[in-house]
């Protein structure tokens, strides 16, 4: 298999710089003496704010939840397993009725 190249010359760098700051501006300039600012819907601001009352939410159930979680998941100090060598209340040999 042959590698081409083709030779594709020089490119000039003003037409590409406004190429880039054509697509980099996305949209049709205002007239004159008008505001470029306060185009964005008053739906955006109540979504955006949505989002943010929604993360404190979370934020404050998560941290219920885990102060109930304990400090560690072995036994509790208090509790201790019956052994075998220990018998327990039901092995007494009390009679079941």
């Amino acid at each position: 298999m042959a590698l081409v190249l083709v030779d594709l010359g020089a490119v000039p760098t003003a037409s590409v710089a406004s190429v880039g700051t054509s697509l980099a501006q996305g949209g049709v300039e205002p007239p004159p003496g008008q505001p470029e600012f306060g185009k964005a819907s008053p739906v955006a601001l109540v979504v955006i704010l949505a989002l943010g009352l929604a993360t404190v939410l979370l934020i404050v159930s998560m941290t219920r939840h885990l102060k109930k979680v304990p400090a560690s998941f072995g036994p509790r100090p208090s509790e201790s397993r019956p052994s075998e060598s220990q018998p327990s209340a039901e092995d007494a040999g009390e009679p079941r009725g």
